[in-house]
């Protein structure tokens, strides 16, 4: 049976390292994949990653361990945004953009960051709120039947996302690269038989290894491209400009506030279950949820993206039972230190898809076993007519695909499916209250 490190645990330097290397690799790829989308410079995403996780860990008290990476919440409302104010991207087949468009494009992304800034305050004003009136509505509206699913949806709906980064989902018919799939499989393979085979230290680092192991193969094979690390400086300083506001972008980003607040209410939950302390309580909800925010707030105002706490690096928790924030925080420091590394930052960068894709494709699938280790943690009890409905219609309404409009911003997935498992949460309470005020009134 495995170690496990407690969350204020500080392993030897030795160890940290390699621990806190791993934890980089795993939030890379995605976290770094939101700049190329908005064609922004990823040193400064890096940087603000980094010390936007080091923020959340102080302001929790060094309690709640997560990492920060980039958030997908926002992608969408930000090119709304950019396209309204004339960048040349809008254009899907926009390419080589000379310097004037540069600029144009860069000017329109900071009107995204103000945005970003307003949703970052939102989120903090909602913090506050949370701590003068406490977080035991989340137990009324979001009971153990309603929780499980939706946290088992944080990690399934992201299945398919695994699955087209390394390569298994090709459109218009194309067949999978047979190099591509044997280093997925490769990765994958490591990865699994290393956290039941290892022993001793590195059965704490077999996502590391699966990444190392899998990169060589897929060198091996051609599917690396090393010829950004080779035009990449070795000193490099990211890119800074300050945010814009106008009322139209603000009023286009501001719904996303609902996708990311459901968002962390379900990742700080899987985390409690995972490092078997309840963190909606201590630290508490107004804390991380103050963290997450802050963070994004900043991030925004200087040219970075949005931050959200990362599935990927509960899913490295819940597989290395490693929960120590000093490895959390020994990440967060490698992230700034690429921040100003070109070459190590296009090093991490030219890991290809089959590998990041293999490594989560086994995370995910664990932050999925998560939820549903909440429902037999909780006892829930399926006899119930209530309960079987709540996980059903829970269920099905995160992986239907069914989808809800408010303006600009889609609300589906795991998102509709805790706005739905709340709404039903709190129709059986009020039930309950109701019954329960009839049978008084008939004693």
């Amino acid at each position: 049976m495995k170690k496990i490190i407690q969350v204020n645990e500080r392993p030897p330097l030795g160890q940290a390292i390699p621990l806190s290397i791993q934890h980089m690799f795993a939030m890379f790829g995605a976290s770094v994949l939101v700049p190329t989308l908005f064609h922004i410079d990823p040193a400064v995403v890096l940087l603000m990653n980094g010390l936007g996780t080091l923020f959340f860990i102080f302001i929790t008290k060094g309690k709640a361990p997560a990492y920060l990476g980039s958030s997908f919440a926002f992608i969408a409302p930000a090119l709304l945004i950019m396209a309204q104010h004339g960048s040349p991207y809008a254009d899907p087949l926009f390419s080589n953009p000379t310097p004037e468009q540069t600029a144009q494009h860069m000017e329109a992304f900071a009107y995204a960051q103000g945005g970003f800034v307003v949703v970052g305050i939102l989120g903090c004003i909602l913090a506050v709120i949370i701590y003068f009136f406490g977080s035991r509505w989340i137990d009324v509206v979001l009971p153990p039947a309603a929780m499980g699913p939706i946290v088992a949806l944080i990690g399934l709906e992201l299945a398919g996302s695994a699955a087209d980064t390394a390569g298994l989902l090709p459109a218009d018919g194309a067949s999978i690269d047979p190099r591509g799939a044997a280093v997925f499989v490769a990765t994958l393979a490591i990865a699994v038989l290393g956290s039941i085979l290892f022993r001793k230290f590195f059965a704490v680092i077999p996502v590391l290894i699966a990444i190392v192991a899998g990169y060589v193969l897929a060198a091996v094979l051609g599917l690396v491209d090393f010829s950004g690390v080779g035009s990449a400086s070795f000193f490099s300083l990211p890119h800074f400009q300050m945010a814009k506001f106008d009322i139209n972008s603000i009023l286009t980003m501001v719904p996303v506030i609902l996708i990311i607040a459901s968002e962390h209410i379900g990742h700080q939950i899987v985390t409690s279950k995972i490092v078997g302390r309840d963190l909606l309580k201590d630290p508490g909800l107004h804390r991380s949820l103050l963290g997450d925010n802050i963070s994004t707030a900043v991030s925004g105002l200087i040219g970075s993206v949005p931050t959200t706490t990362y599935g990927e690096n509960i899913g490295v928790m819940a597989m290395t039972k490693v929960y120590s924030v000093w490895v959390i925080g020994g990440a967060a420091v490698l992230s700034v230190v690429c921040g100003f590394i070109g070459k190590f930052s296009a090093l991490i960068s030219s890991i290809p898809g089959p590998v990041i894709g293999g490594i989560s494709f086994l995370l995910y699938g664990m932050i999925g076993v998560s939820g549903l280790r909440i429902l037999v943690d909780s006892k829930v009890d399926f006899d119930r007519a209530r309960n079987q409905a709540l996980t059903a219609v829970v269920f099905v309404t995160g992986l239907s695909g069914v989808s809800i409009n408010i303006g600009d911003i889609q609300l589906k997935g795991m998102v509709l499916a805790c706005i739905v498992g709340m709404c039903m949460g709190l129709l059986f309470y009020v039930f309950d209250k109701l019954r329960i005020s009839n049978d008084l009134e008939q004693n």
